[in-house]
């Protein structure tokens, strides 16, 4: 199994980006989802998650501007940005809750994508 990221990048104050996760291999099925991320210098800190039923639940730092999505029939999990300000700056992480075909779970994490918000 591979929780694969795209979607990072450079983009200035105020602007906004979407990062994408797509996990793959073999899947019986995903619980909860989520973003971490981790700037220079500090511990990864989680961002926002999403069960797989819908309910979210987000860092109070990003309330209000990020929002966390999946589709469970593709395997993928999204985090919209908006409002991104230069304490955004970070590797953000994918990290997913998948069961195998025997119904244990094993958590997961991606590569992880830099997002720059600078002027």
């Amino acid at each position: 199994v591979q929780l694969v990221e795209s979607g990072g990048g450079l983009v200035q104050p105020g602007g906004s980006l979407r990062l994408s996760c797509s996990a793959r291999g073999s899947i019986f099925g995903i619980g909860t989802m989520a973003w971490y991320r981790q700037a220079p210098g500090q511990e990864r800190e989680l961002v926002a998650t999403i069960t797989s039923g819908g309910s979210a639940n987000y860092a109070d730092s990003v309330k209000g501007r990020f929002t966390i999505s999946r589709d469970n029939p593709k395997n993928t999990v999204d985090l919209q940005m908006n409002s991104l300000n230069p304490e955004d700056t970070a590797v953000y992480y994918c990290n997913a809750d998948i069961l195998n075909a025997f119904f244990s779970s094993t958590t997961y994490w991606g590569q992880g994508t830099q997002v720059t918000v600078s002027s």
